[in-house]
């Protein structure tokens, strides 16, 4: 009996792993929703100064500094390991409830392709206001902050992927 329920799961797993592979191979090899996808994505780029926007909030990046050896002050901060780049953003919520902004979320990339996450911990100390980012942002509301990343010191950032949760699919600002 034991042999026929395990060739049954099998059996099973393997029926949905086809099925699944069958949809995903579908859509992804439809000439036309590729183009389509593209144009979306080139829609989505921005520029510093330009809002953008991704889900319940509307991003738009003030200013990119990058070369800071230490975020904080004399008693409480962060050095890098390599060099800070400092992101100020402002962050408004154009949807109809309450959310959070998750600098965790964010990303910025190189010129050739790498990815980079933010620092939460020395986004508190580049933060004047600590609470910033971590209370949720009331519809119409905005609030404006600095996203930290700590990369190589001789890398350049090209673009952002801002999001407005970890699931969303991200708008892109350009850095240059």
């Amino acid at each position: 009996m034991r042999k026929t329920t395990t060739l049954a799961l099998a059996a099973t797993a393997l029926i949905a792993l086809g099925c699944g592979a069958g949809s995903t191979d579908e859509t992804s090899s439809s000439g036309g929703d590729s183009a389509v996808k593209g144009e979306e994505k080139a829609a989505k780029t921005a520029k510093i100064g330009q809002p953008a926007r991704d889900g319940k909030f509307e991003f738009t990046v003030k200013s990119s500094k990058c070369g800071v050896a230490k975020v904080g002050d004399n008693v409480l901060g962060e050095k890098a390991q390599g060099q800070f780049c400092l992101v100020t953003i402002n962050v408004k919520n154009i949807g109809k409830e309450a959310q959070m902004f998750d600098g965790s979320s964010q990303k910025a990339y190189a010129a050739d392709g790498t990815e980079y996450s933010s620092d939460t911990g020395a986004a508190i100390y580049a933060n004047k206001n600590a609470e910033t980012f971590l209370n949720d942002i009331n519809p119409g509301n905005q609030v404006t902050g600095v996203v930290v990343f700590d990369i190589p010191k001789n890398v350049k950032l090209t673009k952002l992927e801002l999001h407005d949760s970890p699931f969303s699919g991200g708008v892109t600002v350009a850095l240059s």
